[in-house]
């Protein structure tokens, strides 16, 4: 089971950086309860191992004028594994596209697109997302108003999940 290789003070750790990714090293010791040194080596061998992929400033999109969120339900004509991975890899060339999803279900891949305004996003559909190849529909969802955003995963579920199992 994922999770199981990490000890406490690493999942402490994991949660705290999740939490607040700018934190000193210093502070983070003293949160988890260990000190700076030892505390250093755990963070670089989570790095390692992959646990941690990176850090990033959380940018606010709106302040900075992309007032625009839009969700977009692709189905593709084909799903081979070819077709997949090309749709994936223009997905990545798209900077509009800030996330793109693979499903089951009804509609084969979910992208998360912010734009500055309609009039670009519109651009965008019709002249790149609905005209690439393999493309065979596309509906989109424009976003009201965000009620939730929380990044990486609930270590609370995790920690309560390990405890039954003990």
């Amino acid at each position: 089971m994922p999770g199981q290789r990490l000890d406490d003070i690493d999942r402490k750790i994991l949660s705290e950086l999740q939490d607040d990714g700018r934190m000193t090293n210093v502070e983070l010791a003293s949160r988890v309860g260990i000190s700076a040194p030892p505390c250093l080596r755990r963070v670089r061998a989570l790095e390692e191992q992959g646990y941690i992929r990176g850090y990033h400033a959380d940018v606010d999109p709106r302040t900075l004028g992309f007032e625009v969120q839009v969700f977009a339900m692709v189905g593709l004509a084909k799903q081979s594994e070819a077709d997949l991975s090309a749709f994936e890899a223009r997905c990545r060339d798209w900077s509009l596209v800030r996330e793109c999803h693979m499903l089951n279900g009804e509609v084969d891949f979910i992208l998360k697109c912010v734009s500055p305004d309609l009039r670009t996003f519109q651009t965008f559909l019709t002249e790149q997302l609905t005209a690439a190849p393999n493309v065979a529909s596309v509906k989109t969802s424009l976003v009201i108003r965000q009620a939730k955003d929380a990044p990486g995963v609930p270590f609370d579920v995790l920690e309560e999940r390990l405890a039954r199992q003990a």
